[in-house]
């Protein structure tokens, strides 16, 4: 008998998850996994912070803990402490209560109920988006019924900033437009623009009232230091105009499973933020209804102990110092072989990804003759890499550079 889901085509696999398919599917004792977009020690084992597992036992060992649904916004300790973890606990906008801060379910959560809630309240419903760019940015914007444009953003040549390319773009940008922005380690480049770019871009964007929309994935992950990973969203917010911040607790706490995030929405006035804040509870309630109760506990009981904040600065510190150090051996390591071309970007690049610059025919190869599995555009992830897989990695992209071209 016929189904009546019969006319319905298989989907194409996800191009960043089918790398992890086929690397599981590989039964070469040599393979390597450096699609993946978590953290993973120097042994290669997911990591679960110490401050994580102590936050964990403090809430299972509370008696006076419920399991209850918890209000449409979230938890009110972790909103207020997100807020003030991403803008600063100085920030003129929270002391003011001029922000509106949303639990959502991680990054992907919080950009698709800040989309949803633009396409309702905003008059221009256009977003600008970097090329490159994460893959999801396009699909969660298009399907909150936004239209997708792009901005040049990475310059293959010199695989760092397209800065003249990305100026034009957004100087040429209808008034009002929405801009996303990843406020550190971009991904996939790893490219972020200086301190004095960000200003540039700055006074670009409020100069043509367009609407910033931070994507803050890896705030301390990038650096190492949180608020040095905050700096381009604080500059915006503190020239007084309005922008949204989507944060994800996924890399910075290990939390990816957890699916921990917040929105904040920056607006001109406490009354405008009530208002704000009142709407977007209506795009939640009818999406998920409330957030979960277990991983925003664990952020709130961090944020709020000084020694368990200060644990966790230093175990972030020793994650993005591992990643930082992984940069520097990959590029000494092509140096030392010789490897033709100039592999300064790898150690200029900032976060979890590299833009190799490979092509889709030496990740293939890549792939084939060593089992090193990437996405096709060559981005790698630095966190999936140690100081014994780094021979293997350089033996392939040297034979890959050096025989296909």
């Amino acid at each position: 008998m016929d189904s009546v889901f019969s006319n319905v085509d298989r989907a194409p696999e996800d191009p960043i998850l089918g790398v992890t398919v086929a690397y599981n599917n590989d039964p070469s004792p040599a393979k390597l996994n450096l699609g993946v977009g978590a953290y993973r020690t120097e042994e290669g084992k997911p990591l679960v912070l110490d401050v994580v597992r102590r936050a964990e036992q403090q809430l299972v060992n509370d008696p006076s803990r419920v399991k209850e649904y918890i209000p449409i916004a979230g938890l009110a300790d972790f909103n207020k402490l997100s807020a003030k973890l991403i803008l600063g606990a100085d920030s003129p906008a929270i002391q003011e209560s001029r922000v509106a801060t949303i639990q959502c379910l991680s990054g992907t959560g919080s950009l698709r109920v800040g989309a949803e809630f633009l396409k309702k309240h905003y008059h221009q419903c256009v977003i600008f988006i970097p090329k490159p760019t994460w893959g999801n940015h396009p699909k969660v914007f298009n399907l909150a019924g936004l239209s997708v444009e792009y901005y040049r953003y990475y310059d293959p040549a010199t695989r760092g900033l397209d800065f003249q390319g990305l100026l034009e773009d957004l100087g040429a940008a209808p008034s009002g437009a929405i801009v996303l922005l990843h406020a550190c380690a971009h991904n996939p480049t790893g490219v972020d623009p200086t301190s004095e770019q960000w200003e540039k871009i700055r006074q670009l964007i409020r100069s043509k009232s367009l609407l910033p929309f931070f994507d803050s994935a890896y705030q301390g992950f990038a650096s190492g230091s949180l608020d040095t990973d905050a700096h381009s969203v604080r500059t915006f917010v503190a020239d007084g105009g309005e922008c949204l911040i989507a944060q994800s607790y996924a890399k910075n706490m290990g939390l990816y499973g957890e699916r921990v995030g917040a929105l904040s929405i920056v607006c001109k006035s406490a009354d405008v933020a009530s208002k704000v804040e009142s709407q977007v509870k209506l795009v939640v309630r009818p999406m998920y209804s409330s957030p979960p109760i277990h991983g925003a506990s664990i952020v709130a009981t961090i944020l709020k102990s000084s020694d368990m904040y200060n644990d966790w600065t230093i175990e972030l510190k020793g994650m993005a110092d591992r990643i930082i150090s992984m940069r520097q051996q990959l590029f000494e390591a092509l140096q030392a072989k010789g490897t033709p071309g100039d592999w300064s970007h790898i150690i200029k690049q900032i976060g979890m990804f590299t833009f190799t610059g490979l092509n889709k025919e030496q990740v293939a190869f890549m792939t084939k003759e060593y089992h090193i599995y990437m996405t096709s555009d060559g981005r790698i992830s630095m966190a999936g890499l140690s100081t014994k897989t780094v021979p293997h990695l350089v033996d392939a992209i040297h034979a890959a550079v050096t025989r296909v071209v």
